[in-house]
């Protein structure tokens, strides 16, 4: 996302762009009262009756900004010129005072809230005009003070007007007067919290003013809606506390009576601000607290029982508080009927989808293809092509993978990663100490894809409980928890993790981009970077680690990760004296992480925890993978097909997804266009990522509601609407200016992921999606099982890809998008690493580490500049078509299917006994081989010059005969020329460029 390219606009044809990042494209809108960048987006019209050399007007805007008097107004007369003989009376939230010249008679409009409009335009920066003085001196003497104002003609306000419906103030965001506030508190002098029953189409949008419509009918009184019987009903209650902070907030209810006894039960009521169901399953609470001058609004859900008998149910909800009076608040709920489709569901307005914050859809502990359940043999835990035998500390003593070197296939015989059991290891004055016991431990079964064991040991004067679990992934989480017996003074706890030589082949992460593992390097903890980790490994056997304590949260990524930093782990950090030492030493290669010396009284407690996932998670499957041919585009499915692609990527910003990560408003279109595909044989896969949320989500104010849990801190500003609807407290993000959406960052763990699965669920139900495009997501593992889990109920193969742009850079804490996104990578099926990756200047070992995905059992494909096509075809990789004019694969493409690529066996240059090498280190190849029939040769190189190469065959492997094999490169335009070869020969390779060779 973070680091886009530009957007192009297909005029007349709605196609939508091909930015990687956010997509642009024409969206359908009905159009703009007016131009809102130069005069704003909310205006009064006013009719002067005669001219006159001044006419004054008291507008009644009741506004919700906090200094109208520091914001420009712009009035412009019937024939659209602004006039500039205006002056300004008094100014505030309640009204504006002004005097102008009407040099015509008939309608003028009166713009109170102006801005300018800079920075990108995808993250604009808006501020508001400030005032003006462009009145002639001359005029202005004419019109006197204001205390003559009131005799001057009187122009008559004739309403409001915003420039389109979605921008307009509603009526929730008209605050009262100082006189209409003070009213409500002399008739309410004792209490210290007032309540205002609210349905849910007026959703609370205020929360540091009250609305006019609260002010006129005072708080309390019977809240009554109806509902289907069925129907999950959403609704309201703002608590404001106008005096002083109110603290511990608490609902309750009754059940809801009929008049013939029937009876809603009152565990159907729920509160959502009070607590639910996480994005982890576990349930939680909340405490909700309402500061002085503030309003609450407290969201409430009702599930109302299909089988409800029609009728008026009436109840109450009683809210209380400490040091507070309770209140309660009398419920009529009319039942009708009708009984409600899915809850109402299908009309995302009636904020029904709200239950959908507390599902635990997906969540529990099966299997998803193609992922294997547990195999548990006494301390040995089998998983897919990988084996972990655990120590009696409960830590890993031995970690065996059964992959081939081809990323193929999984063989009987293992690759041992350790060298030695893991250790944890306490050192005093007394000398070092091994986390251990005498007894092994005893696994625990879960489900199919889970396990879990506990292990009560010692070190010295420390008492450890490791409470450890292992997923059918590869995860393995280690909670431990080291508690002192007595005062100790400690010289270092560390994690030693002994590996063999021959799997510590590679590392990236602590800072360092994919390359062979350092003989040496050592690494301390710092808050800027988002670093806690590294993989170690081999393309067939490796480790992922990362060190955290009780108090981890997920950072924010991707252009926002300083705003919601790394929490430094107490017990790794250790106040900046822990870190991380990688070196060779004789027989092995050693990463230990060290936490220094330390103090601890007798009882303390520190959380050593521990998350390490086995690497690769699957296996590759080229043949697939060459099949899918991706155009990244909205666009005309027959011309789609036309050109050989077969999947279809719908970003937002496109007529069918117009809405950021809110693809639920136009469904219809989605349908169509989706059932057009798939009339054709094509699958259509849509952009979907929670990692932030269009304005143009109905839910927004309610989750304004609960505080930070969803909706990211941060410092507000951005586009326009966001500013004049959202209280502040917010992370603008990605704009998109053709549709005027804007969007804001949420919390990286959280319920709206519950929401999310429910949404996936959804659409795949009602729009028949064949998968997701994944643009820098934000949610972690958990959330991404779900994923999986949700799509494959309903599609025996959906596809998942997941594009990053490169995210190691001091903005987003010099994390590798490898390593920050590995933990979902046994649930995806291909990725796009993008913007900012570096194709031209990094080494063949950053190419398979960094980009490739190929040693976690995934394939690619390239973006930035559209890629090295040479360099890529080692890994199986092109760029997409419909991302750029340059981005055309459609030459491979053809050269793939006349070969028959997708009959070959993958070989890359990574693989000890591949058949096919050249005489130079810098020049590598990858071959495709149809054993017996032909061979298509990669050629790549990395030399600085332009450099001849010869092949070294191994031609019983090829099952072909050197002295009748022809090599021959087809012309590929924009890759290489037509050419022709016979073996021995020297084949002339330009620099950063190479062949396809096809031997047959």
């Amino acid at each position: 996302m973070v680091h886009r390219s530009k957007a192009w606009i297909v005029a007349g044809m709605l196609l939508g762009a091909a930015c990687t990042g956010h997509a642009q494209a024409l969206v359908t809108q009905q159009p703009l009262r007016w131009n809102a960048d130069a005069l704003g987006n909310h205006r009064y019209l006013v009719r002067v009756d005669a001219p006159a050399t001044a006419v004054r007007v008291v507008i009644p805007w009741r506004r919700r900004d906090a200094h109208p008097e520091n914001v420009a107004i712009i009035i412009t007369a019937p024939d659209g010129s602004v006039v500039s003989n205006v002056r300004r009376g008094t100014i505030d939230q309640a009204s504006g005072e002004l005097v102008f010249k009407a040099a015509q008679a008939g309608t003028y409009a009166v713009y109170y809230q102006p801005y300018v409009n800079k920075g990108r335009s995808n993250y604009p920066t808006v501020t508001y005009a400030e005032p003006k003085d462009t009145a002639d001196a001359a005029w202005a003497g004419t019109v006197g003070d204001a205390s003559h104002w009131s005799r001057l003609p009187q122009a008559r306000v004739l309403g409001y007007e915003a420039v389109d419906d979605f921008d307009a103030y509603t009526p929730m965001e008209r605050t009262a007067t100082p006189a209409e506030v003070q009213a409500v508190l002399a008739k309410h002098a004792a209490d210290a919290l007032l309540l205002f029953p609210e349905t849910r189409a007026n959703p609370i949008r205020m929360f540091d003013a009250l609305p006019e419509s609260w002010a006129k009918r005072g708080p309390g009184g019977t809240f009554s809606e109806s509902a289907q019987r069925g129907e999950y009903l959403s609704f309201q209650l703002g608590a404001w506390a106008p005096r002083a902070a109110v603290g511990n907030v608490r609902v309750s209810f009754g059940d809801l009576r009929a008049d013939d006894g029937s009876t809603i039960p009152s565990n159907a009521l729920t509160c959502f601000n009070l607590g639910g169901t996480g994005y982890d399953g576990k349930p939680f609470t909340a405490r909700v607290d309402v500061a002085a001058g503030r309003i609450q609004a407290l969201w409430i859900g009702l599930d109302v029982p299909a089988s409800a008998t029609p009728g008026v149910y009436r109840g109450t909800v009683t809210v209380s508080a400490d040091g507070v009076a309770s209140q309660s608040i009398p419920l009529a709920i009319t039942v009708g009927e009708g009984v409600a489709v899915a809850h109402g569901d299908d009309d995302p307005s009636r904020l029904t989808r709200l239950r959908w914050l507390n599902s635990t859809l997906a969540q529990d502990d099966s299997v998803v293809k193609p992922l294997l359940p547990i195999a548990v043999n006494g301390q040995t835990l089998g998983i897919l092509g990988r084996e972990i035998k655990l120590d009696a500390s409960g830590l890993p003593a031995q970690i065996t993978s059964h992959f081939d070197e081809r990323m193929t296939g999984i063989s009987k015989q293992g690759k041992a990663l350790l060298v030695a059991p893991m250790q944890l290891i306490v050192e005093d004055d007394a000398g070092k100490h091994v986390l251990g016991t005498a007894r092994m431990p005893q696994i625990q079964v879960d489900g199919p894809g889970k396990v879990h064991w506990q292990v009560a040991a010692a070190a010295g004067a420390l008492q450890g409980k490791v409470n450890a679990s292992l997923e059918a992934d590869g995860t393995m989480v280690y909670g431990i928890a080291l508690t002192a017996t007595k005062d100790v003074a400690l010289r270092d706890i560390r994690l030693s993790i002994p590996m063999q030589q021959d799997a510590a082949r590679y590392q990236l992460g602590l800072g360092r981009q994919g390359d062979r593992a350092p003989d040496d390097f050592n690494w301390k903890w710092q808050v800027k970077n988002n670093q806690d980790g590294a993989w170690i490994g081999s393309v067939n056997a490796g480790l992922e680690f990362h060190l955290r304590d009780e108090n981890y949260r997920r950072p924010l990524n991707t252009n926002f990760y300083q705003q919601q930093p790394l929490r430094m782990p107490v017990s790794w950090d250790n106040g900046g004296q822990g870190g991380i030492h990688l070196r060779n030493e004789d027989k092995d290669y050693l990463a230990e992480a060290y936490s220094g010396p330390r103090q601890m009284k007798a009882g303390d407690t520190l959380h050593y925890d521990l998350v390490m996932r086995v690497t690769p998670f699957k296996t590759i499957d080229p043949a697939k993978h060459f099949s899918e041919r991706f155009f990244h585009k909205y666009g005309d499915l027959d011309a789609i097909k036309a050109d050989g692609a077969n999947v279809v990527n719908i970003h937002h910003a496109t007529p069918i997804n117009p809405w950021i990560n809110y693809p639920f408003l136009e469904p219809a279109a989605m349908r169509a266009y989706i059932d057009a595909a798939h009339q054709r044989g094509m699958r259509v896969k849509i952009y979907d990522t929670v990692r932030e949320v269009s304005d143009r989500a109905p839910e927004l104010p309610m989750l304004e509601s609960l505080g930070h849990e969803v909706i990211s801190a941060g410092k507000g500003g951005g586009f326009s609407w966001l500013q004049e609807h959202l209280d502040g407290d917010y992370i603008a993000a990605w704009h998109v200016p053709e549709n005027r959406d804007a969007a804001i960052i949420n919390a990286g763990q959280s319920r709206w992921h519950n929401y999310y699965i429910e949404g996936l669920d959804w659409l795949a139900r009602n729009v028949g999606f064949d998968g997701l495009y994944l643009d820098d997501v934000a949610y972690d593992r958990t959330t991404m099982k779900r994923v999986r889990k949700v799509l494959q109920a309903h599609r025996p193969d959906p596809l998942i890809d997941l594009h990053s742009a490169s995210q190691y850079n001091p903005r987003d804490g010099y994390i590798n998008s490898a390593l920050l996104y590995m933990e979902l990578f046994p649930y995806i099926d291909r990725l796009w690493f993008g913007e900012e990756f570096d194709y031209e200047k990094t080494s063949p070992t950053y190419w398979l580490t960094e980009i490739s995905g190929i040693p976690y059992g995934l394939m690619g494909e390239m973006l930035q500049n559209d890629g090295n096509p040479w360099r890529g075809m080692l890994f199986g990789m092109t760029n997409r078509l419909g991302w750029s004019a340059g981005s055309d694969p459609r030459g491979l493409w053809k050269l793939w299917d006349a070969f028959g690529i997708e009959q070959a066996e993958m070989i890359g240059w990574w693989v000890h006994d591949t058949p096919v090498k050249t005489n130079r280190d810098d020049v590598l190849v990858t071959s495709y081989v149809r054993k017996g029939s032909k061979t298509l040769i990669a050629i790549a190189s990395w030399a600085p010059q332009k450099v001849d190469v010869t092949l070294v065959v191994d031609w019983k492997a090829l099952g072909l005969s050197p002295a009748r094999a022809t090599l021959t490169a087809q012309a590929v335009n924009g890759f290489q020329p037509q050419a022709s070869f016979k073996a021995g020969d020297a084949i002339p390779v330009e620099p950063g460029k190479g062949w396809l060779i096809v031997v047959e």
